[in-house]
């Protein structure tokens, strides 16, 4: 799987707007065929930053992410809004999607 992380780092006149701005490009993405997931969170230190988690099944699904046209209108009118350009983590890993931590589980009722 292809794990990719995305901080963007937004305008702080734009940043309380960013997460409807990406809303068609997520939606978009997460309609991928071989997307696993693609979720924002904000950052709790930066309030004008969102952390982008993004998982394609391959490379191949990977390409055709940013071959496609959602991911180039997007790209297109993110410079008018980031305030500098995103910093990334992309790495290939061998699992398929999330797996559980071993070390927390819920504890039973009592």
């Amino acid at each position: 799987m292809m794990f990719i992380v995305v901080k963007f780092t937004i305008r702080p006149e734009r940043s309380d707007e960013w997460l409807s701005l990406v809303a068609e490009f997520t939606e978009a993405t997460r309609g991928e065929e071989g997307n696993l997931f693609f979720e924002w969170s904000r950052s709790v230190d930066n309030p004008h930053q969102f952390v982008l988690v993004e998982a394609f099944r391959d490379g191949e699904a990977g390409g055709v992410h940013v071959n496609s046209d959602h991911f180039r209108t997007a790209i297109s009118w993110m410079p008018d809004v980031v305030a500098q350009t995103p910093e990334i983590v992309n790495v290939e890993v061998p699992q398929d999607g999330w797996g559980q931590m071993g070390e927390v589980s819920p504890r039973g009722n009592s």
